[in-house]
């Protein structure tokens, strides 16, 4: 195959693969309470490209600089996106067919953020551990 043929071939495959990810995006569905919203705190498309940048930078902020929001952080995520099954309790937002499993599963990317972070939501937690400040309190603390 010559290296042209080879080039369209694998532009073509790429090509291929972003606009299946984009068919194959995780779907709000359920009882979660995702699905009661008509878009995440970023858009759609911005969340699908770039969740992990952002859980990052959160995290930066919380271990190195002390500053808990509840924009972008991993508590608030699976708050959000977490289902619960018929006799009520939360189902892992890791768990086949859930919310994060979905995605990583149809890129063939491991989620290692429940190693050591729960997979359930965890309501005393998330009114205890996080304290809301505003943007303005982030721009002046960078």
């Amino acid at each position: 195959m010559s290296s042209t043929a080879c080039s369209r071939l694998i532009a073509c495959l790429i090509l291929t693969l972003f606009i299946w990810l984009e068919q194959a995006g995780a779907q709000i569905s359920g009882n979660s309470r995702a699905a009661e919203l008509e878009q995440c705190v970023e858009p759609t498309a911005l969340m699908r490209k770039s969740h992990m940048d952002f859980l990052k930078h959160q995290r930066d902020l919380t271990v190195h600089q002390g500053i808990r929001t509840r924009k972008h952080s991993l508590l608030e995520c699976i708050a959000c996106h977490a289902e619960k099954a018929a006799n009520g309790e939360f189902i892992a937002i890791n768990a086949q067919g859930q919310f994060c499993q979905g995605c990583h599963a149809a890129v063939a990317v491991s989620m290692d953020c429940f190693q050591c972070h729960a997979a359930r939501p965890e309501p005393s937690a998330m009114l205890t551990n996080h304290i809301s400040i505003t943007t303005a309190d982030l721009d002046s603390a960078r």
